[in-house]
């Protein structure tokens, strides 16, 4: 039955969570600076939950449409970053891009889309929602897996005079094949531990 008492609401939603507690591991392909891979995490701006769409076929049936579920799909992920002083988190990602065509000559370094040795240009994305407690950095509440990633898209900075009082920033957007979700999947991103009583619902 349905209720309207604002303690039984605070019970059930408790804290909530907060969408400015996130985090963000990108396991770059073999090869890349290792070192480099704390800059994606501190620096990233915004991000997403990944989400999916299934799509509907529509058949017609004696002036009726019945629909039946079809094939899944998945949006294009975006993040937003920083630009640390020494524009290192964007030479990463133009480096990535880049190893995949060049600018240039026009070729493929890294030509094979697989993620493990020196020419594979795909790598495995983690996004976290994180809960504000009383662990360093928040504990972890629910991981989120895409795989097989890589950016499609690093966007341009604006320069100009009038441009005061901020800190330029740019969005890289990666295409995935698909993502998963659920609990154990932390130890594979760099972080802090799980909540113990996060939810075990999987998606896989």
């Amino acid at each position: 039955m349905a209720t309207n008492n604002v303690s039984e609401f605070i019970k059930t939603i408790n804290q909530g969570i907060k969408p400015n507690m996130f985090s963000v591991d990108i396991s770059f392909p073999s090869g890349f600076k290792t070192e480099d891979k704390p800059l994606t995490n501190i620096l990233c701006k915004s991000a997403a939950l990944p989400g999916s769409n299934l799509g509907v076929i529509e058949v017609p049936f004696r002036g009726r449409t019945v629909k039946i579920a079809g094939d899944r799909t998945f949006d294009t992920w975006t993040a937003t970053f920083f630009a640390d002083a020494n524009m290192e988190i964007r030479g990463l990602f133009e480096e990535w891009a880049n190893s995949i065509n060049t600018h240039e000559a026009n070729t493929a370094t890294r030509f094979l889309p697989n993620t493990t040795g020196d020419t594979g240009y795909m790598a495995d994305l983690f996004v976290s929602q994180l809960e504000k407690d009383d662990k360093k950095g928040g504990s972890v509440i629910r991981t989120y897996q895409l795989h097989h990633c890589f950016p499609t898209n690093v966007s341009a900075i604006d320069l100009a005079y009038d441009s005061n009082d901020q800190i330029s920033e740019f969005t890289v957007e990666w295409q995935y094949s698909f993502f998963t979700a659920g609990k154990g999947l932390s130890g594979k991103a760099t972080g802090t531990a799980e909540k113990p009583t996060a939810s075990t619902r999987t998606v896989v």
